[in-house]
């Protein structure tokens, strides 16, 4: 499996899997010109992506799913409980008898089995996913207010995993921008994590088969990729876990494309460049 954010943050999410025989984007919140070029500059056509996979119905997630679906005939994948709400966002760009799919348990993208596991957010329903192709396991979770023991086991084996780490409570509690309401639901159970809250959900899985990890869906107002890579690693440190030796962090941003990851033959590897 190949895997790189082509954007990640409260302004848009998207990320693209590719493996030998299946490409997929998990999310479409951005654009679709934009996802257009950045699948072009991965030298990936958009006519080759064979589905996308929603995590849930806010616009930061959805966007162009429609728009994206409608012109390249991609196929739709969300949860039964989902496409409730999903339907009506999306209706007038998709044929429902060729590009709706329907799950409630693992499925099958090609080579890929797909698993999903819901997260604590403000939403209808919220989904992270892992993918398992050839021995390996990659995962994904984003949008979540608490990380729960189901989020801790769904994330356990997993060797590469994209978790949030949206943003520092300081600097949230302190901003004259954000109302108290705002504020109260960034914080709460079903809002997004901080920093302090994703460094204690890899302390519970370092030691497994975790060898990397990608810090997602940052607040450009309340964080940064330097704040959240160092809280992060401060925080592994002083339970034993040093950073580039046990585990690798690595942060994806709002506007460019990530690190690209490789996961083969139960390992991973990463592309040492960064898309500007």
């Amino acid at each position: 499996m190949k895997i790189v954010t082509l954007a990640s943050g409260s302004k848009g999410n998207c990320t693209l899997l590719q493996s030998e025989k299946c490409k997929i984007l998990i999310d479409a919140g951005i654009n679709v010109s934009e996802i257009e070029t950045k699948l072009l500059t991965l030298n990936v056509n958009p006519n080759e992506i064979d589905a996308i996979l929603i995590t849930h119905e806010h616009i930061d997630h959805i966007k162009s799913v429609g728009l994206f679906a409608k012109k390249y005939g991609s196929c739709v994948y969300a949860h039964n409980l989902e496409w409730q709400v999903l339907e009506e966002k999306v209706k007038n760009h998709i044929k429902p008898e060729q590009q709706k799919d329907f799950f409630s348990t693992d499925f099958f993208l090609k080579d890929l089995t797909v698993g999903s596991f819901e997260l604590s957010h403000d939403s209808n329903l919220c989904l992270g996913y892992s993918f398992f192709n050839s021995g390996n396991k990659f995962s994904i979770a984003t949008d979540l207010g608490v990380i729960t023991p189901l989020v801790i086991k769904a994330l356990k084996e997993s060797s590469l995993i994209i978790l949030e780490a949206n943003h520092d409570e300081k600097l949230l509690l302190n901003n004259p921008k954000y109302s108290i309401s705002l504020k109260n639901r960034i914080l709460s159970s079903k809002g997004h994590l901080s920093n302090f809250a994703t460094a204690d959900a890899l302390i519970q899985l370092v030691g497994g088969k975790l060898q990397q990890v990608v810090l997602a869906h940052l607040s450009e107002e309340n964080n940064s990729p330097s704040l959240a890579y160092n809280t992060v690693k401060t925080e592994l440190i002083k339970n034993g876990i040093i950073e580039g030796e046990n585990v690798f962090i690595d942060v994806s941003t709002q506007h460019k494309i990530g690190n690209i990851f490789h996961l083969k033959d139960k390992n991973y590897w990463k592309n040492k460049y960064i898309f500007y």
